[in-house]
């Protein structure tokens, strides 16, 4: 992935994932997943709601994975 597209593809996911965590807390097991909006690993962007009744879904969230740092 080219790195203007990797910056622009990990803004979107903190300007994403960031107010998410601020109600996170408010999720307890069993809860339903509330709707969120992601880009993929190709920078599309894709949302909870395209997988309901189709697939599962999981996260998988890793900390400075692709980055400089």
């Amino acid at each position: 992935m080219p790195k203007m597209l990797r910056a622009a593809v990990g803004a979107l996911a903190a300007a994403v994932v960031v107010p998410m965590l601020a109600g996170a807390a408010d999720l307890k097991i069993g809860d339903r997943a509330p709707e969120f909006v992601l880009p993929d690993q190709e920078g599309r962007v894709v949302k909870l709601s395209d997988f309901k009744g189709k697939r599962n879904v999981v996260l998988a969230f890793y900390v400075l994975a692709f980055t400089g740092g």
